[in-house]
């Protein structure tokens, strides 16, 4: 993988994490276009870079309900605080359980699968419109819906579902506030992918002895850098009911890559 390639994949990455258009979708379609032909541990390793870069982005952008999650985490009295910390916890599960039962089956599906990739964006483009169609109330996040919201983000580990898509979209659905959903789908997934991440070092994974560090650098600084940017854009477009347009993007990108997979090769 060259300079400009990690860069490009990199601010895909960085840009698709918050915008509800999947992120593993594009990184794969991004791969398929660019003809990388990367070893499935190499692509998987790539992949995982760039998660943690926008992880890092997200940190970055709510330090402060960071720290307030933090500080539930260590209180042993009931407050907001310490029941928005447990909602939190209980939103990971579902994916934790999925990730660490369905590994192999997972590492398998992101081997530029365009057809799986083309179909499931549009499921997301399907759960976008609903959504923007969905009335706006000030209900905030219960237990109950954390768990709901865990489970759809479990099924946004198939690359093309979107997980911001999947994860705000069952928010609205439920009734939960817009602002609300934003904030808690972006803060839910960073313990996850920092799980992920500290379990590939463990496995021995990210220390692979053919693994060129230059496209993980330049990956990932494209992906934090871009993903400052559009998760404080999400916030805004979700905020204001405009989730409409992601769905027909995913829909026309869904199509393409459906047609392209499907089609005899010359």
């Amino acid at each position: 993988m060259g300079f400009w390639e990690a860069l490009i994949l990199g601010i895909i990455q960085g840009l698709t994490e918050f915008l509800p258009v999947s992120s593993s979708g594009h990184l794969e379609l991004g791969k398929a276009i660019f003809g990388d032909n990367s070893l499935p541990e190499e692509s998987l390793l790539f992949t995982v870079v760039v998660h943690a870069a926008t992880a890092l982005s997200t940190i970055v952008v709510f330090r402060k309900d960071i720290w307030t999650i933090i500080k539930g985490l260590f209180q042993f009295k009931r407050n907001e605080e310490s029941e928005f910390s447990l909602k939190i916890i209980i939103s990971m599960v579902p994916a934790a359980i999925v990730g660490i039962l369905f590994d192999e089956q997972i590492e398998a599906l992101f081997s530029r699968q365009i057809l799986l990739v083309g179909c499931m964006l549009l499921v997301t483009g399907g759960l976008l419109f609903l959504a923007d169609k969905a009335k706006n109330t000030n209900k905030p996040v219960s237990f109950q819906n954390s768990l709901i919201i865990g489970i759809s983000q479990a099924i946004a580990i198939l690359p093309g579902i979107s997980r911001s898509g999947a994860t705000i979209s069952t928010s609205v659905l439920l009734g939960i506030d817009r602002d609300k959903a934003a904030r808690f789908s972006f803060l839910m997934v960073v313990p996850l992918i920092l799980g992920k991440i500290a379990k590939d070092i463990l496995d021995g994974a990210l220390g692979a002895d053919f693994v060129n560090s230059m496209p993980l650098v330049v990956g990932f600084t494209g992906a934090f850098c871009a993903g400052l940017v559009a998760c404080q854009w999400m916030i805004s477009l979700v905020r204001n009911a405009q989730l409409r347009y992601f769905s027909y993007y995913c829909f026309a990108v869904g199509f393409v890559a459906v047609v392209v997979a499907i089609m005899p090769k010359v």
